[in-house]
């Protein structure tokens, strides 16, 4: 995995040609940083889950494997659940080699499960939260391979965090 800006760390991550990537986040802003990443991701099968919002059906118009995910997932044990079932479905049938997320709430199930059946995950921080770790990074941490960061202030809010750089 080659994760831009040129500024990133390329020995964090590895990639091979059959890579199978599942990205997960959020629409808004988090999806935007995965759709930054496209340099990276668009050299490999790729599938997606996240909420389905116009910002989010215009930035995945042109991708095939598309999942709409439940919202909202703030205090909602109902789509909680129901993001859980997708992501077991999803999981199972797309079989990825890496689960990649900026957050939010959707991405706590994929990453468990994702943890459970030994697949890679790695979560990348918001930029927009420098001073404090936000709720979905805390708890996706425990089921997190990999946890970057974009700012260098970001660092010692995780162990073992690796800065990437800013993605926008």
């Amino acid at each position: 995995m080659k994760i831009p800006p040129e500024d990133a760390d390329r020995s964090l991550v590895t990639a091979s040609s059959d890579e199978r990537i599942f990205l997960v986040g959020s629409s808004g802003g988090h999806l935007a940083q995965l759709l930054a990443l496209r340099p990276w991701w668009s050299q490999h099968t790729r599938a997606w889950a996240t909420f389905r919002t116009p910002d989010a059906e215009y930035g995945l118009r042109d991708e095939e494997n598309v999942a709409w995910a439940f919202s909202p997932t703030t205090r909602n044990i109902p789509n909680l659940l129901r993001n859980a079932k997708l992501a077991y479905s999803l999981v199972r049938s797309f079989r990825p080699t890496v689960v990649v997320s900026t957050g939010a709430g959707s991405a706590l199930p994929f990453f468990a499960l994702a943890k459970l059946m030994s697949i890679t995950t790695v979560y990348i921080e918001v930029y927009d939260r420098v001073e404090s770790a936000t709720l979905t990074g805390r708890l996706c941490r425990p089921f997190t391979d990999l946890m970057l960061v974009q700012w260098p202030d970001q660092l010692g809010l995780y162990r073992d965090a690796h800065l990437v750089g800013r993605l926008l």
